[in-house]
């Protein structure tokens, strides 16, 4: 189990008997870490439905489920690998009875969240809403409700909110769900007031690992100490010099709570990086050093020294954008000119920035210079209409008490119920505390409301119900595409997206998305062949799962597929979505100050003493940079501008701080791409004129 290990990665995976702390440096094969060390407990005797691996993305856990699964074979689908939420989910799933939650509870999303609250604060105004609704997640996410926020609101816009977010409380009991901050909170409630519900998962969960653990919050910090009890049985894998997401809740305060609340606590460094050169690590360990160090280590890398790092500066944006443009070109022609090592392919590219804004000057001189790229971090697959709105059906039919849901689908595709009759019907439900679906049924809703438009709604009611009958019934692939395609043509869905669309071609896309999102629901539903690895590879059959089941997890996932994961373009990207991923050739841009770091409120000048919110978020920003220099495996440009576009002016602009900490050799590292563009393009050249002279002679020769 500790093959190809190094001494480090060797000594964290076989500490098995108490709680560890493993910090793991950028690119120190910390999965590597977590999926042996899975292993090693499987080994060592430990049923592998007892160990839980708890991840911070959708794709974080499928990459660690695909390598345990290479690693430990069959056993490794007994492993619960799975998000903080997910494991939130799979709680309240359970034993979410005790708070008044049926296990058919619904996950609204943020669109959801944004209309409840505009309704409970009585304004149409969405950014007012989108305000509350950070507002009432930082709340939640501090462990507070709305009585206790109200307690300690600092003025009369946070009272608002507490009065707003005790509106909210009610309207999701009612509608018998919960939000994302929901999945950690509710948890937390649940093993600190149920001895017996925590007895049970304490004594199912044998050893508890979480990647990433500089990005917990509090609550995530409270359910973790809930769930291994007080002998600790964890694994926290983590960076405190990763730590960049402060903005929503993330606590460098857990690692420091770690050796006080489990004063055993094991620690472990793992240094040795196998991501990047010399070069650049010598770089990352420069900007990092100036921040104050809960756990002193320093990256090394045996992969040589490799190019210095480059800075290049520019006129402006737009020059900016050229320059890099160029760097690309010469680094692609130049790997074909000398035969060099072979990352010259454009998926071999990034370009990172510090806001989305930015992003927009390097799209046009990509576009130019006609070089294909995406931008990651674009629109979610979730977050298109068509898929929101099948999703507002089976989110129906899981649960017939979500409103919104209910809401969604009555209205698409239209069938003739309109906002009056809603209304009434809204009216009706809140007078009697039912739900909307359960008001359709109601005997005394012919009272006050018109027959016709009755038999309208109750034609609804009824098919709902049908589907949810049928759904339940529907397992295996094959069947669920049959089910799929049948409830889409009896909707009509496919007509209301053409009718809905200018261009045919736009309509035409977005019924391939739709196939597309069936068909990947009927793969969850199992049944098909899979082959297990190992020496007694068999076909075996996956579970299978009815499309309740299936439609049950919806919420929690962000996107279907890593589509564009092999798509050979370059990736334009903010350094906060970044993290996690990695590229041979990075150019980081825009690192000016004001945007790398971010304006700083009472920074004039450096000089001056700044407040301690102000040098946590500087410390932050550089944690940022440190995190887009340690993206980067052979090559690493940094590039800043003279002036900056402000509203309609040119301003001066100032190179950021981080590059003078970098502390690179001044004499080798100002390059401007377009001159060694321009000479690899001449050698380039040179060459092809000497191979054709020398063809020519072969010819002529007797």
């Amino acid at each position: 189990m500790t093959s190809g290990l190094n001494l480090a990665q060797q000594e964290a995976v076989n500490y098995l008997h108490g709680p560890c702390l493993v910090l793991a440096g950028a690119g120190s094969g910390k999965t590597r870490v977590i999926t042996h060390k899975i292993a090693r407990l499987i080994q060592a005797g430990m049923s592998p439905k007892r160990i839980a691996a708890i991840t911070f993305t959708n794709k974080a856990a499928a990459e660690m489920r695909e390598r345990a699964k290479g690693l430990i074979g069959r056993d490794a689908k007994q492993v619960t690998v799975c998000t903080f939420h997910a494991l939130g989910v799979r709680l309240m799933r359970e034993d979410g009875a005790v708070l008044g939650l049926k296990p058919a509870f619904s996950i609204l999303d943020t669109d959801d969240v944004t209309r409840i609250l505009k309704d409970a604060g009585g304004t149409t105004d969405a950014a007012t809403a989108r305000i509350w609704q950070w507002t009432i997640s930082r709340w939640k996410n501090m462990g507070l409700n709305s009585a206790q926020a109200e307690a300690q609101a600092a003025d009369d816009n946070e009272r608002l909110a507490a009065r707003i977010m005790a509106r909210y409380e009610e309207r999701l009991t009612a509608y018998q769900s919960v939000d994302f901050d929901d999945l950690i909170g509710m948890p937390l409630k649940l093993l600190r007031e149920h001895g017996e519900v925590r007895a049970k998962w304490q004594a199912a969960l044998g050893h508890v690992l979480v990647d990433e653990y500089q990005d917990t919050n509090a609550t995530q910090y409270e359910v973790l100490k809930a769930l291994v009890g007080t002998q600790g049985r964890m694994t926290a894998v983590g960076d405190d010099d990763q730590s960049i997401y402060g903005w929503r809740g993330a606590t460098l305060d857990n690692l420091k709570r770690l050796p006080i609340d489990y004063p055993e606590l094991k620690v472990v460094k793992l240094e040795q990086n196998y991501r990047s050169t010399s070069a650049i690590l010598r770089a990352a360990n420069s900007v990092i050093g100036p921040n104050p160090k809960l756990f002193p280590k320093t990256l090394f890398s045996e992969l040589g020294e490799g190019e210095p790092v480059r800075v290049i500066d520019a006129d402006h944006e737009a020059h900016e954008a050229e320059r890099v443009v160029a760097r690309i070109q010469s680094l692609r022609e130049g790997a074909t000119v000398t035969q060099g090592p072979q990352h010259k392919e454009f998926r071999d590219f990034a370009i990172l920035y510090r806001a989305n804004h930015q992003a927009r000057v390097f799209e046009q001189a990509l576009r130019k210079a006609q070089i294909p790229y995406k931008v990651s971090g674009g629109q979610s697959f979730f977050d298109k209409a068509e898929i929101r709105d099948l999703c507002g059906w089976f989110r129906l039919w899981v649960n017939n008490d979500d409103d919104p849901a209910f809401l969604r689908a009555v209205t698409t595709p239209k069938r003739g119920i309109g906002h009056t009759t809603l209304a009434s019907l809204g009216t009706f439900a809140t007078q009697y505390k039912l739900s909307l679906f359960e008001a359709l049924f109601s005997p005394s809703l012919p009272a006050v409301m018109p027959r016709r438009t009755l038999d309208g709604l109750l034609e609804f009611g009824r098919y709902i119900n049908d589907l949810e009958y049928r759904a339940k019934r529907t397992t295996g692939a094959e069947d669920a595409r049959v089910f799929l395609a049948e409830w889409l043509k009896e909707i009509d869905y496919e007509k209301h997206l053409y009718d809905g669309e200018d261009s045919e071609q736009a309509a035409a896309a977005r019924w391939t998305n739709v196939m597309e999102f069936c068909d990947w629901m009927a793969q969850r539903c199992g049944g098909t062949i899979d082959d297990a690895s190992g020496a007694n590879a068999a076909a075996v059959e996956t579970e299978r799962k009815n499309l309740l089941e299936v439609a049950q997890t919806i919420s929690l996932l962000s996107t279907i597929s890593e589509r564009e994961q092999d798509q050979n373009v370059v990736t334009l990207s903010t350094l906060h979505a970044a993290k996690g991923l990695e590229w041979p050739h990075v150019m980081l841009v825009g690192v000016n100050e004001g945007l790398l770091p971010f304006k700083l409120d009472d920074d004039n000048g450096r000089q001056q003493k700044i407040s301690e919110e102000t040098l946590q978020r500087l410390q932050e920003e550089r944690r940022l940079m440190y995190v887009g220099i340690t993206r980067a495996q052979r090559s690493l440009a940094v590039s800043w501008t003279h002036r900056r576009k402000q509203g309609r002016e040119m301003v001066p602009a100032q190179p950021s701080r981080f590059i003078a900490e970098m502390s690179l050799d001044q004499k080798t590292i100002k390059e401007d791409p377009r001159e060694k563009l321009k000479a690899l393009r001449a050698e380039f050249a040179r060459k092809a004129l000497d191979n054709a002279a020398a063809a020519a002679a072969a010819a002529a020769a007797p």
